[in-house]
């Protein structure tokens, strides 16, 4: 099991806990592009975008170091399995190399645990052929702690790389709770990612202390600047960190 350690987190790990999210559906190309341009000089683990931005960013990031990451079946989950295979294909063919795929949300609260297992291993056995991965996005806010379990169990048979609390969409996001629930549901070798509302440094620090290494975010800059702030002995304000704060 991959397990960050806060006392000894540099930087470079930090950032690439990131994946820079730019899914908001208003964002126009120069708004992607400005993202991308963010990513790259924070060096984050991914941009994720919408995947009619895919091609756009892959092109933007050729010469950095940060991964491009694209939603499958989003926000909702309900697409026919073949149509989320066809665009896994599709996201894959124009650079997307990490793809967070939404369960089918409401067949698994109808108890249809075959198909929901079965829909993930499609998209994870076409990403897997092409050495992409996939994290496999519950939406927590709709489930119950055991529907949550259920998914994990699913997930992790199905093949899944990291399982995700949330689109960032639905009422609510990542809470350490189901963090927690999450880590202990899954195999070692399947990551956690925690989504929605982790704003601030202190968050990101605690959803890593509970066994989160991806993290969902669009407030990157703030977050990696106050890290970086710390490390150097300064709050972000430019005062003396208050002793006992992250």
């Amino acid at each position: 099991m991959i397990k960050l350690d806060i006392t000894t987190l540099t930087y470079e790990q930090l950032a690439k806990v990131i994946d820079h999210s730019l899914l908001r559906p208003e964002l126009t190309e120069e708004d992607v592009l400005e993202g991308c341009a963010l990513a790259a000089r924070y060096h984050t683990a991914t941009v994720c975008v919408k995947p009619c931005h895919v091609r756009l960013a892959a092109e933007a990031l050729k010469d950095s170091d940060v991964l491009v990451s694209t939603v499958i079946g989003f926000p909702h989950g309900s697409n026919l399995t073949a149509i989320k295979v066809a665009e896994a294909e599709q996201a894959m063919a124009n650079g997307a190399v990490e793809l967070d795929m939404v369960l089918n949300i409401g067949q698994l609260r109808s108890g249809k645990l075959d198909y929901v297992r079965e829909d993930i291993k499609a998209v994870c056995d076409a990403a897997h052929a092409r050495n992409a991965k996939v994290k496999v996005i519950f939406e927590n806010a709709y489930l119950t702690d055991e529907e949550k379990i259920a998914a994990c169990k699913l997930a992790d048979a199905a093949g899944a790389d990291w399982v995700k609390t949330s689109t960032g969409f639905a009422p609510g996001g990542a809470t350490l709770d189901d963090l927690r629930l999450m880590r202990a549901n899954v195999s070692d070798h399947v990551q956690v990612k925690a989504a929605g509302g982790v704003r601030t440094l202190p968050a990101m620090l605690d959803v890593i202390e509970a066994g989160v290494t991806r993290c969902g975010a669009t407030a990157t800059a703030k977050i990696l600047d106050d890290f970086q702030a710390r490390q150097e002995g300064k709050a972000a304000d430019g005062s003396d960190p208050t002793p006992g704060e992250y």
